[in-house]
């Protein structure tokens, strides 16, 4: 019995919905940290994204005017948006930006798209999804790529020009990530249409968690679709199948809501029992019967790319610039917190996490922009980018303590917080996304014989094992190579290889290199003891696809940094950028270490620590000087930190707004309030209880004078303004000192 005859034994076979998974995507720069040599080179190729005049003409125009008219927190007091939001949604083109200007829509870059998104985001998530969903998954994507010339010219310009709102129902009660397990069922048969007797589908389906279905006027569905009287003349299972269907049509049942956390979006149900539809329904055509699942899983990048690391960025932007200015102006114990070594410490986190998200949203998007689908980075972005989001709130949660706990419209983060689980869950559960997707896609589709192995293992092609031999001895001869390259670069790291110009990127880009060869030989091994049981060991592979995951980080910080920045944005950057790259080469070192410790092959373990001189971190950590440096570094109002939150508009009287003129009012103060200071301990004057008693006696001792005392009032109207609470009369009615603020800003 051959090698491959007892394999395809062992190794259980591919089903039809985990092939076409595979099958999904381009391989891009994940391809190379898996293989054991990231490609710096094809890194720095790549065109760095810029907005477009019309881009940045939409965030100027549209954008800016709509986050004029939104009030967030009138909004998750309300059932649903506002009419007037959502009709200005349609007639600005906000459900089109990724529909081609030969169809009316505004074809906006990746970039911008996810720029857009953000943007809205860090002013309401509920505006933000609204916005989200018709640009990611859903009728419009699945028409321009599949659709026929009919449907694009039908349905895209009605879709484009707000006539038409989308929706798109995937997930059932018994299926979510399951795909395969749809149970909605068309079935191949005659029925009327339009008073003819047509060949078509009957569906009955039941679908939940579906976006803007509450108002949507077009419904996209994934169902399966069965011919059990063979009218096709084929198999009776015919696979998952994709139609655009007018809410209009007979027996659509759409209108029920779910409540999603409280934020506003539509969200609701979609049913139907024996739903005639003819087959020019089916998206694509007859043709197209049985490739719903491909052209989802090919179409499902813009969400897991754009839109849903979107609004991870966002709220960790908004953490970040809230954080810094309320950690500059709140007061405790005569110092600004922002000088306690505890809020510099979760005040430094947010900063750097939030520094390599942006590098992350930038890089993801430029792999997008270049026409490539890498599912294997998506979902990186999609998984690391919302769970970093999550974390940065914690942190901004725990800086502004009291402030942040208490709705009303100061709070600028409240939204945000409980909104971010959303976008965690959308598209497949977190743990589904870091357990079974990143490195399970990655190994099948980063390896560069192993596919070709697995399918020549199931064939029955009588080449099949000359097939095997040859690709089996390529395996061998890669593998061999790859614990060659790990073993020098352990033994002699100097000689791992760094082509930047930068000294300080140079020890970082050789981290990469030395981890990545590792990675490579610890998947090698864990396909050789584990083979077909790896898809069962989720925790194993989770950390190899953790390794992945964070070097795709870091190299994103080493682009960014080099790339994005001015000479002079680079000297403000390097804590931000010390900090997330150290911290991204931590993580991925970290999981390395943790897949050895809990390796089952006692001796294989002991084997791969050897072969690769792996027993302890090696990694340059984050240490209290960067920590300290970054923390001061990111309460300054520099150019490259108001780069970093760029996402975050104030508008006038906003939480983000009373923020901001507080925090600028005491930028421009600090020389005064340290004369103050310096009087006080000099004895000069007795300092009042409250701060605006202490400056009416600095004033009467000509610490200050007159046009210095009123600078200061100014600031301390704007210091309290900012950092107070809203508050309610007992039906919750806001209670607002208006006069107050108009002075204060």
């Amino acid at each position: 019995m051959s090698i491959r005859t007892k394999l395809k034994k062992i190794l259980p076979s591919i089903s039809t919905t985990e092939q076409e998974a595979l099958d999904a995507g381009d391989v891009w720069l994940e391809g190379s940290i898996y293989q054991g040599v990231p490609d710096f080179a094809a890194l720095r190729d790549i065109p760095v994204a810029t907005l477009s005049a019309d881009e940045q003409a939409f965030l100027d125009g549209p954008v800016a005017t709509l986050l004029d008219m939104v009030d967030d927190f009138e909004i998750q007091r309300s059932k649903h948006l506002p009419d007037n939001i959502l009709n200005f949604l349609k007639e600005h083109k906000f459900f089109s930006l990724i529909i081609p200007k030969s169809f009316g829509g505004l074809e906006f870059s990746p970039y911008a798209n996810s720029t857009i998104v953000a943007t809205i985001a860090a002013k309401s998530s509920a505006v933000a999804v609204t916005v989200m969903v018709p640009n990611s998954l859903g009728p419009g994507e699945l028409l321009m790529h599949y659709g026929t010339s009919e449907q694009q010219n039908y349905w895209l310009p009605r879709l484009a020009n707000g006539q038409e709102i989308p929706c798109f129902a995937l997930t059932s009660p018994e299926a979510g990530s399951d795909a395969g397990g749809i149970p909605d069922i068309g079935t191949v048969t005659m029925g009327e249409y339009q008073g003819e007797q047509v060949l078509g589908l009957s569906v009955t389906w039941d679908k939940r968690y579906i976006t803007l279905a509450p108002i949507a006027s077009v419904l996209g569905l994934a169902f399966k679709v069965e011919d059990p009287n063979g009218l096709l003349g084929g198999k009776e299972q015919l696979g998952i199948t994709c139609a655009l269907i007018p809410k209009s049509h007979p027996g659509v049942q759409l209108g029920n809501r779910h409540d999603p956390m409280g934020i506003r979006f539509y969200n609701g149900t979609t049913r139907g029992e024996n739903v005639f539809i003819p087959m020019d329904f089916i998206i694509g055509g007859q043709k197209n019967i049985g490739r719903g699942w491909a052209m989802l899983v090919a179409c499902l990048g813009a969400g897991r790319g754009i839109s849903l690391p979107a609004l991870g960025v966002s709220v960790s932007q908004a953490s970040l610039k809230s954080s810094a200015e309320y950690a500059a102006v709140r007061e405790q114990f005569g110092l600004s917190i922002g000088k306690f070594e505890g809020i510099q410490q979760k005040l430094a986190d947010i900063a750097g996490k939030t520094y390599l998200q942006e590098a992350m949203r930038v890089l993801t998007t430029e792999g997008l922009g270049l026409g490539l689908k890498p599912s294997v980075v998506t979902a990186i972005a999609k998984y690391h980018m919302t769970e970093l989001g999550r974390d940065v709130l914690d942190s901004a949660m725990d800086i502004q303590a009291g402030k942040a706990i208490q709705c009303g419209p100061q709070n600028t983060l409240a939204s945000g917080y409980v909104a971010q689980p959303i976008a965690i869950t959308v598209e497949g559960a977190n743990i589904l996304t870091r357990n079974l997707m990143i490195f399970g896609q990655g190994v099948m589709r980063c390896h560069p014989y192993l596919q070709s192995m697995v399918e020549s293992i199931h064939s029955n092609e009588k080449s099949a094992d000359k097939v095997f031999n040859g690709i089996l001895r390529k395996t061998v001869g890669y593998s061999v190579g790859n614990s060659l390259r790990a073993f020098k670069l352990s033994l002699l790291p100097f000689t791992a290889s760094a082509a930047s110009t930068l000294a300080e990127v140079k020890p970082y880009e050789q981290s990469v290199h030395k981890l990545a060869s590792k990675l490579a030989v610890y998947a090698d091994f864990s396909l050789l003891v584990l083979g077909g049981k790896l898809k069962q060991a989720e925790m194993l592979s989770a950390r190899l696809g953790d390794v992945m995951s964070y070097l795709y980080a870091a190299m994103a910080s080493i682009r960014y940094y080099e790339k994005k920045l001015t000479a002079a944005e680079q000297k403000q950057a390097a804590p931000y950028f010390h900090y997330a790259t150290r911290w991204a080469l931590g993580q991925a070192e970290k999981a390395l270490l943790d897949f050895l410790d809990n390796f089952p092959s006692s001796a294989t373990r002991k084997f791969m620590r050897l072969i690769t001189v792996t027993y302890s971190a090696k990694m340059p950590k984050i240490n209290d000087d960067l920590v300290r440096e970054l923390a001061e570094q990111a309460q300054l109002n520099t150019e490259f930190k108001q780069h970093l939150t760029h996402l975050v508009k104030p508008t006038a009287g906003d939480g983000n707004d009373i923020n901001e003129q507080a925090y600028l009012a005491k930028m421009e103060c600090l020389p005064l309030l340290a004369k103050v200071k310096k009087a006080i301990r000099a004895k000069t004057f007795k300092p009042g209880v409250r701060f605006a008693l202490t400056l009416d006696a600095a004033l009467e001792a000509k610490v200050i004078s007159d046009t210095e005392h009123k600078l200061l009032q100014d600031y301390n109207l704007k210091r309290e303004r900012a950092i107070r609470v809203d508050e309610f009369d007992f039906d919750l009615n806001l209670i607002s000192d208006r006069a107050e603020l108009k002075i204060a800003n």
